[in-house]
């Protein structure tokens, strides 16, 4: 059986490689690119199923790339991995608000990002095949298998992990999560993240969803809930 294509995104011709074999080694179809403009030209052509995308980069900077392939339909919904260097902590929460869906930090283990890069897989794969696709709550609709949420009809553009932590919350109205559970959630276990970037998530969550806001509430030193 085939599996998917990972598009791997960085300027240094060693950690292509080393990515490159790894994932190889699991069975995945692999593209290449060392620059921003030849990552969202690839993108645009090729579909892949997911982006290695490294955040420094000649010319177009990783964060950039993820800019422009969030606010384009062809490429809206692509997962990124982004590869951050130490001390890159403002990066790493400005590209989880852009979108990106996960992180791993240079220098990293082949294995940890392989295993990142499955679980994300595995998690749409899993969305597509839910029995309980849609969740209604009010005029706000909630759709999994299109990863579209709509208020009173009109379409809310969220990024993929506003999406997914919508869909946690939403699905157990009234129980309390920590950032913590919420991070696990969403990402799986063992993901690398501070506790900012899920502030920054639902910030950014809660300016979208407009008279929904207050449906995700802060529970103080405990962290966050759908209301009943």
């Amino acid at each position: 059986m085939s599996k998917e294509t990972i598009l791997i995104v960085d300027d240094e011709e060693d950690i292509i490689e080393l990515i490159k074999y790894n994932l190889k080694t699991e069975g995945y179809m692999v593209l290449t690119a060392q620059t921003g403009e030849k990552a969202i030209q690839i993108a645009r052509q090729s579909q892949p199923d997911l982006m290695v995308l490294d955040l420094m980069l000649p010319g177009i900077d990783g964060l950039e790339v993820t800019r422009y392939l969030r606010n384009h339909e062809m490429t809206r919904d692509l997962p990124i991995v982004m590869l951050t260097a130490k001390g890159e902590e403002a990066d790493v929460v400005t590209g989880l608000e852009l979108g990106a869906n996960d992180y791993i930090s240079k220098p990293f283990s082949p294995k940890v990002l392989v295993a990142r890069i499955r679980s994300i897989l595995r998690r749409r794969s899993k969305g597509d095949d839910s029995a309980d696709k849609i969740r209604q709550e009010g005029s706000m609709t909630i759709d999994r298998a299109r990863h579209i949420v709509s208020i009173e009809g009109e379409r809310i553009d969220l990024t993929l992990s506003e999406f997914e932590l919508l869909s946690f919350l939403s699905d157990k109205k009234g129980w309390v999560f920590t950032r913590s559970q919420i991070v696990d959630a969403i990402h799986g276990e063992n993901y690398a993240v501070t506790e900012r970037s899920i502030d920054v998530i639902i910030v950014g969550l809660r300016k979208k969803l407009k008279q929904y806001a207050s449906h995700i509430e802060t529970v103080r030193g405990v962290g966050y809930r759908f209301k009943e």
